[in-house]
């Protein structure tokens, strides 16, 4: 009987861990494809195009830009109101500088928005890539919710047995205590 009792726990133990390792093996496949898109996310191939509109972008939304710009603008200012005669290439209404500056909006703003499309481009896909994460911790949680519910549940069946077969050797003992006892 002793050598059964074995035979049955070394058996519920493999269950035991063959249910485990069929979890794990469940949570292996599932991570798999996140595992793939997060550590070999597509390179970005930028066109000429885009890489000006980014240089641009950047360098028209800094204060080198404004600084430079308003340095510019005040020279052409003093330098018009101050010059003499034919040396006034733009009179003080400043009619040239005024179609410069919208040339020079007209321009920029498309091309500012280009790289701000190809930013918002990069932000969804960081975002993807987020809730990728995220997603792999929430498989991950569940799969350990898993485990920690087969433990349990195989926790909770030994100590089931284990009281079984404890009651069934009360059994036995108060069984042969009633012996004796009739014996005297």
């Amino acid at each position: 009987m002793k050598s059964d009792d074995l035979n049955q726990l070394l058996s519920d133990e493999n269950e035991h861990l063959n249910k485990l390792h069929q979890i794990v093996k469940q949570t292996i496949d599932a991570e798999e494809l996140i595992i793939r898109n997060l550590s070999n996310p597509p390179e970005e191939i930028l066109t000429e195009g885009q890489k000006i509109s980014d240089k641009v972008a950047r360098f028209g939304g800094s204060w080198k830009f404004i600084i430079l710009f308003g340095c510019i603008l005040t020279v052409w200012i003093i330098f018009n109101v101050l010059a003499i005669g034919r040396f006034k290439f733009d009179p003080y209404p400043f009619i040239l500088m005024n179609l410069v500056l919208s040339c020079i909006a007209a321009l920029q703003a498309p091309v500012i928005m280009m790289s701000q499309n190809r930013q918002e481009e990069k932000d969804r896909k960081r975002s993807e890539n987020d809730y990728m994460i995220n997603l792999k911790a929430e498989m991950q949680i569940r799969s350990l919710n898993q485990k920690v519910d087969v433990l349990l549940e195989e926790q909770i069946k030994t100590l089931f047995e284990t009281q079984e077969k404890q009651f069934i050797q009360l059994k036995e003992i108060n069984a042969r205590l009633q012996a004796l006892i009739d014996k005297k």
